[in-house]
């Protein structure tokens, strides 16, 4: 088993057709073809269900794929291991964050590494703090910035607080709440919600202070970006409560303070293995201790 066949395998499953992994991978579509046949003969099962309209993972591809992906990711971080014994730093840096991260300025930060490192391949994923905690945990991401309730414990990943902070409401002009400077947690309780999914990270921040005051709130719209969530509150359909520092780019809106408010921390995290070369290197450039 060679991985390249893996290679072309994971290629396969994350793009959904032999004709754009084999684009992906800078081969003709029957070379591709032909090498994952050839995995599929050694291994004894097949992996896709072809079709003329779909490539599917067979429940063999299921189990095989994941395995594949983390065999690709070693071999990758065992060559980045040897650039760095040499004193060069490449391979990947894969980052994730979420949409509202403050503590860091992430465009900034990542440019300033990537003159530091030219020779590092950059990705950046923008999604919500759960599924990130769990690619970093898979070793699909190297590095995350999410936001999560205080004391909330993460598993698998080590992690460094960066801030602490607020949610504050927002609120269209023409509220009620719009003229004042803070109101109680029973007053917005009262209000229709705009918030995220039910069970992410982001809502808990707001769903366990309620719950800790006795209070029971209606979210009746749900969302998965801070920026449509602003959309929403300016039509007049509900109110939200977001991050304070992240509040302030939001135009069109209202800031209230809300007593006793909600609270947030935002955390850098990276693999419970210990983090690749490049990771290191990002996270030294942060200032945080990887010990």
């Amino acid at each position: 088993m060679e991985l390249q066949q893996m290679r072309y395998v994971v290629a396969v499953a994350e793009t959904g057709g032999f004709t754009r992994a084999a684009e992906r991978c800078h081969v003709v579509q029957s070379a591709l073809s032909h090498q994952v046949a050839r995995l599929e003969k050694e291994l004894g099962a097949r992996l896709f269900d072809r079709t003329s309209r779909r490539v599917r993972l067979t429940a063999a591809g299921e189990a095989f794929v994941p395995v594949a992906r983390q065999a690709l990711q070693a071999a990758e971080r065992a060559r980045a291991e040897v650039d760095a014994a040499t004193g060069e730093v490449r391979g990947r840096l894969a980052v994730g964050a979420i949409s509202t991260v403050e503590a860091v300025d992430l465009a900034r930060e990542l440019g300033a590494f990537r003159t530091r490192y030219p020779k590092v391949r950059i990705s950046l994923q923008m999604e919500m703090s759960d599924p990130l905690i769990e690619r970093v945990r898979e070793g699909a991401l190297d590095v995350a910035f999410v936001g999560l309730v205080p004391g909330a414990r993460t598993v698998g990943v080590r992690e460094k607080v960066l801030a602490h902070g607020e949610l504050v409401a927002v609120v269209p002009p023409e509220h009620p709440l719009a003229g004042r400077e803070w109101t109680t947690l029973a007053r917005v309780a009262r209000e229709t919600f705009v918030d995220y999914a039910e069970g992410s990270a982001a809502r808990r921040q707001r769903e366990e202070a309620f719950r800790a005051a006795g209070l029971a709130s209606e979210v009746a719209f749900e969302v998965t970006t801070v920026e449509f969530l602003a959309k929403l509150v300016r039509a007049g359909l509900g109110i939200g409560m977001v991050p304070e520092a992240f509040a302030r780019k939001l135009t069109g809106l209202h800031i209230v303070r809300v007593r006793p408010a909600p609270e947030r921390t935002e955390r850098v995290v990276w693999s419970g293995l210990g983090p690749s070369p490049a990771a290191a290197a990002f996270l030294e450039g942060l200032g945080v201790e990887q010990g």
